[in-house]
């Protein structure tokens, strides 16, 4: 890099800018900073240009949070940021005539941005790059030829080659010489644009005659350390004399010309003069011999009329100015031509609209910037760099950012801006923006340029799965196969990727002491609900299950719903007959011979353990007896008229109980009836009434009889009483003829149908009216034997303590004495009973039932068919 000292300190410096900028990013105000350096061209790689960390008085150990991240530019790539400590380093060798041609200064500039946890800084860095003297002078030309005429006069000036120097400064062109010589000197000058040039001058008269040529050297050395030099040979012809030369009016036109002038312009009309005659007065103009071929590609010089044309279009913006010779001879032999000095100052023209270049801070693509949803407000978005090749005014941007709110714009330094947001933002309801940047300058007229700019929002996890409704009402018929599907659950989670990816859970509970899932499973992909078990209505009749769903994202998020299974009832129970006690199917019902129509002989009570429809019961007799009709709604059994001895061949029905159900579901019931003789007993009823919800079955020759029966009542009790009566006088003179058999009296008072045996010679204590519990009077009376009297002839035997009898009014509550106990209602009278007796079997079910349902009871269903024909 010739002769620069291998160990030269680089200086660095650094300028703060007195605007600050509001640039709210990370809760803190940045400022915009401009940090200048300085580097030489051709330094090798990774030559350290400066630190920012320790420019900018930063202290790692403190803030070791504090890195650095170089924002891409069009020129970023010569210099390498260290992001840790922001260390610049040379990333490319830096050739700075390539870069920067022949300007004075040049610089590398781009942007850095300084991020830590408190602060964010936009730093714009200017490194400048010091010229080496790499380029020796050059002269375009290695040799050339003048012609000077004889009598060319002292101090005539000829204008010779420029030799061209890349360098700069001091490394420019500093100086020419020529060789030695007695009739030639130089006189070196500078061109408006700085370029360094010499001119021939004639210092001594020549004479063809004496000597016809010169050869001369001239030698361009530059300022550098060590200067380097270039030579070109100069041969100097001398012509014979004309003797007038051409003479323009001025030697120097300075002519002004808008860059947008058109070709063919005339810039200037040039006017030379010879007073000579003929050919040696006839002036012709032209360039001069040392006119540059980018001069003539520009520029024209019309050869008679002298007039300056402007031959190509020109731009400010490559060259603001333009000097060189025109020169004026005439047609004479050995013309002397005369030199005039035109200077074409390029003058400045609207025409370049102002550059826009957006940097992200997330560079993905040149048009796009990406910004987490989740950023606050005032976070950095985009550096938006501008620039106008023009000048002055027209040079000047005035730049504004269109398209939404949530964005502004804020200069930082210079022509330099940025996006920052001004509000929240939230993906779900705007997921991008499309901005547009308008630069405009401050031409007359401006132009603009305009920019379309999107900003994408990158996805948080900010929204939980929300399910399609919160409580979910499915049902499922019971008896379901294991495995049956129920439903499907759906959330929707308006978050992006893994953020909305959803899987379903069943939250653990206990149903009936089992967890939940045990009963129910769920497809954690689908949401869908199968049915583990097969469900029975009458076991469980509701599942309330809580059903989570939880995206993927991070945190995870949540949301839940609750899903009410209804098990719904299938006919799948029968009726089940509760009453009459049943024996395989059937039941024994006791009837009284005299029973009058309407009497309700029984009441078959069913239930069914299934619900609604299913279990809404109707009764019906599908077979048998035609003297009884059935309530098919409550099932009672009646007598549809009154008993003949046609009726006692037919003494069984078959009743059929049916659900409402679909398909209904019947059970069957036999009722066989055994004919007693005797009175009523006082828990029965008349069937009087026909409700409108009732459905009577049988012969329609019922509703005749419940009329009859209930209008006869009165005479029918009173028959009764005179019976009683005979027999009770008859049974007074028999004395201890009696028979010794008694009437067993059931007590339970739950059971519709008391059984009661009746002898020929055995008489009923009729009851005034049909109750449900029976009325006893009399008084308990304590017995010394096993027979006893009351004040009003009648005793009621406890078998199970014989050492008292109790009036039947102490007995108005029969079951305080419990189930076991077998009352025996007995006529005043003198009585023997024998313990040993067959009619009266101490055994008893258990159940609290009358013996006629025990197995060794001697009263059972023979017993009774027998008695039947005792008494016929």
């Amino acid at each position: 890099m010739g002769g620069i000292p291998s160990s030269r300190v680089l200086w660095h410096w650094w300028t703060v800018l007195l605007v600050f900028v509001s640039l709210p990013f990370l809760s803190t105000l940045a400022v915009g900073m401009i940090m200048k350096y300085q580097t030489f061209e051709e330094d090798a790689l990774s030559t350290v240009i400066g630190n920012l960390a320790k420019d900018m008085f930063l202290n790692p150990s403190d803030d070791s949070k504090t890195h650095f991240k170089m924002m891409k530019q069009f020129n970023a790539s010569f210099i390498r940021l260290r992001e840790k400590d922001g260390q610049l380093t040379i990333g490319e060798q830096i050739d700075r005539e390539k870069i920067c041609k022949n300007a004075i200064q040049c610089l590398v500039a781009f942007d850095v941005v300084s991020l830590s946890i408190e602060q964010f800084q936009l730093i714009h860095i200017e490194v400048e790059v010091k010229d080496i003297n790499d380029h020796a002078p050059e002269f375009p030309r290695k040799e050339s030829t003048l012609d000077i005429s004889e009598n060319a006069a002292l101090g005539t000036r000829i204008s010779l080659d420029v030799a061209m120097d890349e360098d700069v400064g001091s490394n420019y062109i500093q100086s020419y010489q020529i060789s030695v010589n007695s009739h030639f000197t130089i006189d070196v000058l500078s061109r408006a644009d700085g370029v360094k040039y010499a001119e021939l001058v004639l210092m001594k008269e020549l004479d063809r005659e004496t000597q016809a040529s010169y050869v001369l050297e001239l030698v361009a050395t530059d300022g550098g350390n060590p200067p380097r030099s270039s030579t070109t040979k100069i041969n100097v012809k001398v012509k014979d004399f004309n003797d007038n030369s051409p003479v323009f009016s001025r030697t120097n036109f300075s002519v002004d010309i808008l860059e947008d002038s058109p070709v063919g312009f005339v810039l200037l009309d040039l006017n030379a003069v010879d007073p000579d005659d003929g050919l040696n007065g006839e002036v012709v103009y032209g360039f001069g011999n040392q006119v540059p071929l980018e001069i003539r590609q520009r520029f024209s010089v019309d050869r008679k009329s002298g007039q300056l044309i402007l031959k190509s279009l020109i731009d400010f913006e490559s060259k603001k100015t333009y000097e060189f010779d025109i020169q004026a001879s005439d047609l004479g032999p050995n013309p002397r031509p005369s030199i005039c000095k035109v200077v074409v100052q390029v003058q400045d023209v609207n025409d370049n609209a102002p550059e826009i270049t957006i940097t992200p801070m997330t560079p993905v693509t040149a048009e796009i910037a990406y910004i987490t949803e989740a950023a606050a407000k005032g976070s950095f978005v985009a550096l938006i760099s501008t620039a106008d090749r023009d000048s002055g005014a027209n040079g000047q941007i005035h730049c504004t950012l269109y398209g939404h709110n949530n964005f502004k714009l804020q200069q930082a330094y210079e022509d330099s801006f940025i996006i920052v947001t001004t509000s929240p933002l939230d993906r779900e309801q705007i997921a991008e923006y499309n901005l547009t940047v308008v630069a405009q300058d401050l031409g007359s007229p401006p132009l603009r340029t305009s920019k379309q700019y999107t900003i994408r929002l990158s996805d948080e996890n900010d929204n939980a799965p929300v399910f399609s409704k919160p409580v979910y009402e499915v049902s499922l018929m019971e008896n379901n196969a294991p495995g049956a599907y129920i439903t499907t659950v759906v959330a929707r989670d308006l978050d992006l990727g893994q953020n909305s990816e959803i899987s379903y859970e069943l939250l653990d509970t206990y149903i009936i002491g089992s967890p939940v899932s045990t009963f129910v499973s769920l497809d954690p992909a689908t949401g869908s609900l199968y049915a583990l078990k097969s469900f029975n209505y009458e076991v469980l009749k509701q599942l309330q299950l809580r059903i989570q769903a939880s995206d993927r994202g991070s945190p995870q998020l949540q949301g839940s719903a609750i899903i009410n299974l209804k098990i719904v009832d299938q006919n799948d129970n029968a009726p089940s007959i509760t009453q009459p006690a049943l024996n395989n199917s059937s039941a024994v019902v006791l009837l009284p011979k005299d029973a009058p129509s309407g009497y309700v002989v029984t009441q078959i009570l069913a239930r069914d353990a299934d619900e609604g429809v299913n279990a809404e019961l109707s009764f019906r007799i599908s077979e048998g007896a035609s003297m009884v009709s059935i309530n098919r709604a409550t099932g009672e059994i009646y007598l549809n008229r009154e008993l003949n001895y046609k009726d006692y061949e037919n003494l069984r029905i078959t009743v059929s109980v049916s659900d409402n159900g679909r398909p209904s579901l019947t059970t069957v019931v036999t009722i066989d009836f055994n004919i007693i003789a005797g009175s009523l007993p006082s828990d029965r009823s008349i069937f009087r009434h026909r409700t409108d919800e009732e459905t009577w079955e049988g012969d329609h020759s019922v509703v005749i009889i419940v009329v009859l029966a209930g209008s006869c009542a009165l005479l029918l009790l009173a028959i009764i009483l005179i019976a009683s009566s005979c027999n009770k006088q008859k049974k007074d003179n028999r004395g201890d003829s009696h028979s010794g058999k008694e009437d067993i009296v059931k007590a339970d008072g739950n059971h519709s149908d008391p059984l009661i045996p009746m002898h020929s010679d055995i008489v009923f204590d009729i009851q005034p009216s049909y109750s449900n519990k029976p009325n006893f009077s009399g008084f308990i009376q304590t017995c010394s034997d096993i027979s006893c009297s009351s004040e009003d002839g009648t005793c009621v035997f406890d078998l199970e303590d014989k050492s008292h009898c109790v009036k039947s009014e102490d007995y108005s509550n029969p079951p305080a004495y419990g189930n076991a106990m077998r009352l025996i209602k007995i006529w005043k009278g003198t009585s023997t009973l024998s313990a040993g007796d067959p009619q009266f079997s101490g055994k008893d079910s258990g159940n609290g039932d009358s013996d006629f349902n025990d197995s060794d009871s001697d009263i059972s269903g023979d017993g009774l068919r027998k008695g039947k024909h005792q008494n016929s």
